[in-house]
């Protein structure tokens, strides 16, 4: 309801009411509070500062003054809101790393790069920085409109006259209602050079105008990781870049130890230091990154230098990897380049931002010419007065002298000789010295300079292209005063040299411990050895204190992708050469170090992959029997958090993955001893979510341990044939018993069978733990529960049949258990080594 005059009432629906009342509200905090003006690229509170210190005669050649003055003066005449918000808004602007040109020079404590705060306005003291003037010159010549401001004590400026582009050169920010601003800083030369290109050749091209401005210039310098969103930003004025810190890699000296360092020098934009090395410290509290050893600020007046000491076994590419994924050495800074336009908002593509600084200008030097032109012919019309006056003196002061008034003179001066009433004025108050010869010829002068002025002035408003000629010029003038050198370095993630390019491809074996720590071991650490050998140290026991022993153990080249599938169904990637080479002694490092894996979630499986390519299958496998079948190109776009790989049931857990082409055979074996062969294709395809079919029958108790594949061959099966060498399968029991039994033992069955008796899991060679296809050229790597491992050749192995009890393959200590088996594939000069090796047994 309204009232609008006593005993009238009109209804008002509430909901039209509210609506435009927030309407009203939204479009007063975007105009009039929160965003940049495209023109001077400074928001309403920025401008006031500004111009209040300008008004107070605060420039760059005068003393400081103290802020709390200007901020009374901002808020009594200008900006009727909070202090704080001025007081913020002032400061910074005196800040170095927030403003790539600051426009305002402080004197105290305002603040650091840590987040430290400036100190309160009564002890800080300013003024206006030289560029700074540069955005309030000509401000007096009517260049810009002013209004009333809040009280109509005074009026303001609706814009300033900015000889700069602004809103590039500083960017901006601004929250409004339903909208936000965020605008890179850019380099002032670049930005002045795009301006000069855009001016000469209004049709110029992005391409064109990025030779010139090839992307943003941060004060804190950094880098640019990718070109391809700066194009994107340009053209759309949206965009996501990828800033990181500029570091680089020193050997240091801690006593008798050497180590590997990161060392950063440089920050990415609005990073806070100080919040920056607590996130990492934190990080390796937590024990998230386990690399580092060491963390200092050796940062001080002469620049930034935060070190980062590597661990002695620390591979420092993947500590540094792991930094800028976890810390904020690596951030995204979110590009929308909206600002007021004609007062309205909108988001601007580069070139619409350098066309609207270039209008602004035309206009601001149209309107100072126009206002010159003005005040010349004044001074014209006055000088052509006293020019008459002086050609008729005599008659002039004869006349003055017989007048009654002033009044009377004066319009006696102006019916005798024609002149205006401002003429005649400036006549009577011309002093006697004008009267002499040299104040004379010094009129006539002043008369000849001043038309020549007008002349000019006319000849630039009539011609657009002087308009131009003048903004370039005073540009150039901007750019030899203020340019500097690019700051902020910009790299092409696409052209960079790939890490793998620096590191030989060789085959390395991977451990991973039931706890989940993994390492990189060269092959050659082991030596040959004889069946029923006891073996050599591989890794430290870790049946300790924690009841950790390894489980896993790899062949895979440095090159190669280890798809990590974890407990929870997802796929990680990592990359071979980044784990740790580690010595036989070693533990490794933790893989959730590497990964970002979500808490409780373990790593089950790991399947070394060289590269994704079309025709090829990972098929998994789960204890409980299920089997299923994927396109490998289904896996090869993982995200940071990994992807679904499989659905997986309560109480169940993944056992084995294994690559195909399309045309192998699948063979599963249990715990109890029971094996099973069939096609893949009694498998089909699945997508990622699906959980799989059956792949063999379980009897109660019974559990499926390996996963195995070969391709399709002869399937007929003859028991009672002589056994011949060629492809195998390699089966261990727990108590360190097994056996090599040829493939061809293995008939075709179809999916989800009970299978056929692989081995005599009794008492003596306890449950199986592990089978694995071999040739006769292949070595076999048995590892054990306490970390022991031994290599031995698989031909010194017999060939039995299957449904056996096998032979001893290690020698275990009391308690002592074997964990796991795998083969290494050996060439030429390894099978000359192995012979050696064999003839000194």
């Amino acid at each position: 309801m309204a009232v609008v005059d006593e005993g009238t009432v009109i209804p008002i629906n509430i909901e039209d009411e509210m609506r435009g009342s927030y309407l009203d509200y939204a479009m007063s905090v975007i105009i009039g509070r929160a965003l940049p003006d495209v023109r001077d690229g400074l928001k309403p509170v920025h401008r006031r500062i500004l111009y209040a210190m300008l008004d107070e005669g605060l420039t760059s050649n005068k003393k400081y003054s103290k802020c709390a003055g200007v901020v009374g003066e901002v808020l009594k005449h200008y900006h009727p809101h909070g202090d704080s918000a001025v007081y913020s808004s002032l400061v910074r602007m005196a800040q170095p790393w927030n403003l790539r040109y600051p426009l305002i020079d402080g004197q105290g404590n305002f603040g650091s790069i840590d987040g430290d705060s400036a100190a309160a306005y009564r002890y800080t003291e300013c003024r206006l920085t030289a560029l700074a003037e540069e955005l309030l010159s000509d401000i007096e010549k009517d260049t810009v409109d002013f209004i009333p401001n809040f009280d109509d004590s005074t009026s303001e400026p609706t814009v300033l006259p900015s000889r700069i582009p602004t809103l590039l050169v500083n960017g901006g920010e601004g929250i409004a209602v339903g909208m936000a601003s965020s605008i890179p800083p850019h380099n002032l030369r670049e930005v002045i050079n795009g301006v000069f290109q855009l001016m000469k050749k209004p049709d110029s091209s992005l391409e064109e105008l990025m030779e010139h401005i090839p992307g943003p210039d941060f004060p804190t310098s950094g880098i640019i990781y990718g070109a391809a969103p700066i194009r994107e930003m340009y053209r759309t004025g949206r965009a996501l870049l990828q800033l990181r810190a500029k570091i680089h890699i020193e050997q240091i000296k801690t006593g008798k130890r050497e180590s590997e360092a990161i060392v950063i020098d440089e920050v990415p934009y609005q990073t806070n230091k100080a919040r920056l090395i607590e996130k990492i410290a934190e990080l390796v509290n937590e024990k998230k990154i386990d690399g580092i050893s060491r963390l200092r600020d050796e940062s001080d007046r002469t620049g930034m230098r935060v070190v980062i000491e590597m661990k002695k076994d620390a591979v420092t590419e993947v500590v540094l990897n792991q930094l800028w994924k976890l810390t904020p050495l690596q951030r995204t800074f979110g590009v929308i380049m909206l600002a007021i336009v004609d007062g309205r908002p909108r988001v601007l593509s580069l070139r619409e931002l350098l066309e609207n600084f270039i209008d602004h200008r035309r206009v601001v030097v149209t309107r100072r010419t126009r206002f010159d032109l003005e005040k010349a012919l004044a001074r014209l019309h006055v000088l052509e007065g006293l020019r008459i006056a002086l050609a008729n003196i005599d008659e002039i002061v004869k006349l003055i002298k017989e007048a009654e008034s002033t009044p009377a003179a004066k319009g006696e001066l102006q019916s005798r000789f024609e002149l205006s009433e401002i003429q005649s004025q400036q006549i009577l108050d011309m002093p006697l010295k004008r009267l002499t010869s040299l104040e004379r010829q010094s009129i006539e002068e002043e008369y000849l300079e001043v038309a020549g002025e007008v002349t000019l002035y006319r000849r630039i408003l009539s011609d657009p292209k002087e308009i131009d000629r003048i903004v370039i010029e005073e540009l150039e003038e901007i750019q030899n005063k203020y340019g500097d050198k690019r700051r902020t370095a910009i790299e092409d993630n696409g052209e960079e040299i790939d890490l793998e390019d620096m590191i030989a491809e060789e085959d390395m074996v991977v451990t991973v411990s039931y706890r989940g720590y993994a390492k990189r071991i060269s092959p050659s650490a082991y030596k040959a050895q004889r069946r029923g050998g006891k073996g050599i140290q591989g890794t430290k026991k870790l049946d300790g204190d924690d009841g950790d022993f390894v489980s896993e153990l790899y062949v895979a080249s440095t090159h190669a992708y280890l798809l990590v599938f974890t407990t929870e169904g997802r796929v990680h990637w990592l990359k071979v050469h980044q784990l740790p080479e580690a010595g036989r002694t070693a533990r490794g490092r933790a893989i959730v170090n590497m990964l970002s894996l979500n808490e409780n979630e373990r790593v089950s499986a790991i399947l070394p992959v060289r590269r994704f390519e079309e025709g090829k299958f990972v098929v998994m496998a789960t204890r409980n029997g299920y089997i299923k079948r994927t396109d490998l190109m289904e896996l090869s776009n993982v995200r940071r958090g990994g992807i679904r790989a499989l659905s997986i049931d309560e109480g169940d857990h993944l056992i084995g993955v294994r690559l195909t082409e399309g045309n192998s055979d699948i063979l599963l074996s249990t715990r109890s001893g029971m094996a099973i062969r069939f096609d893949e294709n009694d498998v089909r395809s699945m997508g990622r979510t699906a959980r799989g079919v059956t792949g063999i029958k379980l009897d109660e108790g019974d559990l499926v341990v390996n996963l195995e594949i070969n391709p399709h061959q002869e399937r007929e099966v003859d028991e009672s044939a002589e056994l011949v060498e060629g492809v195998a399968l390699l089966t261990i029991c727990e108590n360190g018993y097994g056996k090599r039994t040829s493939i061809d033992r293995y008939r075709l069955q179809g999916r989800a069978g009970k299978g056929l008796i692989d081995i005599k899991a009794e008492e003596r060679n306890g449950p199986v733990v592990g089978m694995t296809q071999v040739s006769p050229n292949d070595e076999a790597m048995i590892i054990t529960t306490s970390g022991k491992i031994i290599r031995i050749p698989v031909s010194n192995i017999s060939l039995i049949g299957r449904n056996t009890m096998g032979v001893r393959l290690i020698n275990l200590e009391e308690g002592e258990k074997v964990a796991a088996v795998a083969r290494i594939a050996e060439d030429e000069s390894k099978e000359e080594e192995l012979e050696e090796t064999e003839k000194l047994h």
